[in-house]
């Protein structure tokens, strides 16, 4: 009875194609807005993932985020390094700034000084040359969304002057670092020299990057720090989100992203709904001459649930198939690097597809389940 099901439901070609098409439709759309979502909130830790090697953040307790920040007087990193349970301590600033290249183009960076000593606040990986650039004189290091944003027409950054509150900046290095939201470009050099960079204020240093002492964790540190210093401090893992909620809770984003998913979720009822009703009334005398014959509506239930399960096994898989080779195909634009499909989001598609075929397949089978088994006489 199955195969006979199936062969009902490729028999109509024309429909068969069509609810394929409304699940697949339905399935990329989902697929594609979640892990764009996802994706996008994240970036709101870029600047946490990119520094890999602090186990807390220290900041002024008004800061929120690594883009969100508030700076502090450099006596804050004398406090810190004073506190119990801390291995080292370091400097980090985090500035915007306007650079102009060397063709006379203006763009707005971000300048990210990192400690003279150790050099730690920079990207775990360069893309060109090393991070030992940085102890030659004006030297900055890209990140490679910057290269792309900076130098369009394909000319080589390394050797480039760009110029920074009238200083001069040459660029040495290529980082290997996961953009920021906006993929803003960002400059990396020695915090020493970032003073230079940004314009003067009182109170320039927006971080102290610590690491903790062995048998110390990086919760006990973080209250150790805020009683004796009365700073903020967040362990690595909750600054990351930090960032996250911050875009969550102050953008548009999630509401945008959840209207475009629900709307993939109400046309593929829709497409899916109304192509399964005409392919049931096309074929409602044949589901009539089985019930003749003597064939049970749990067995005609079977049938329907069948041609269901096929349309949406074929239809989800060209769907997540989609989304992968969307997400391939835009994998050399700096705002797609780095984007991955977590493995819940296919999940959650293929829910919301049993809940289209569900509903769909339902609303269906009550026309058959009412059908006399006379009417094929008629």
């Amino acid at each position: 009875m199955i195969w006979i099901a199936i062969r009902m439901l490729t028999g109509d070609a024309q429909k068969f194609y069509g609810l394929v098409f409304g699940i697949a439709f339905s399935t990329l759309l989902i697929t594609q807005q979640l892990t764009i979502f996802v994706n996008l909130v994240e970036r709101g830790a870029s600047g946490v993932y990119n520094v890999g090697n602090p186990d807390v953040w220290v900041m002024d307790e008004v800061s929120r985020t690594t883009e969100v920040n508030y700076a502090m007087p450099s006596t804050a990193l004398d406090k810190v390094r004073g506190v119990p349970g801390v291995e080292w301590a370091v400097p980090h600033l985090r500035a915007a700034a306007s650079v102009r290249s060397g063709d006379g183009d203006l763009e707005g960076v971000a300048i990210i000084g990192v400690d003279d000593a150790t050099l730690i606040g920079l990207p775990k990986n360069m893309v060109e040359g090393s991070i030992d650039v940085l102890s030659q004189p004006d030297s900055v290091i890209i990140d490679d969304t910057g290269v792309i944003r900076l130098f369009e027409d394909g000319r080589d950054p390394i050797g480039q002057r760009l110029e920074l509150n009238d200083q001069r900046a040459v660029i040495r290095g290529i980082a290997d670092a996961i953009p920021s939201f906006t993929s803003q470009v960002t400059l990396y050099t020695k915090y020493s020299q970032a003073l230079s960079y940004v314009p003067g204020t009182r109170n320039r240093l927006s971080f102290v990057l610590v690491g903790a002492a062995d048998g110390v964790t990086a919760e006990e540190l973080v209250t150790r720090i805020e009683s004796e210093t009365g700073l903020r401090a967040r362990t690595r893992a909750d600054f990351a989100q930090d960032g996250i909620d911050f875009i969550i809770e102050n953008t548009g984003i999630p509401l945008n992203f959840g209207i475009t998913v629900a709307l993939g979720f109400i046309v593929g009822v829709a497409i899916v709904g109304l192509t399964f009703s005409l392919f049931i009334r096309d074929n409602i005398k044949q589901f009539g001459a089985l019930k003749a014959i003597g064939v049970t509506n749990s067995k005609i239930s079977a049938m329907v649930a069948a041609q269901a399960g096929l349309v949406g096994l074929i239809g989800y898989g060209l769907g997540v198939l989609g989304t992968v080779a969307f997400i391939s195909s835009f994998s050399g634009n700096p705002f797609f690097k780095g984007f991955y499909i977590p493995w819940q989001i296919p999940l959650i598609s293929l829910t919301a597809v049993v809940l289209i075929l569900a509903l769909t397949g339902w609303l269906a089978l009550r026309n058959v389940l009412k059908t006399e088994p006379a009417s094929v006489f008629r």
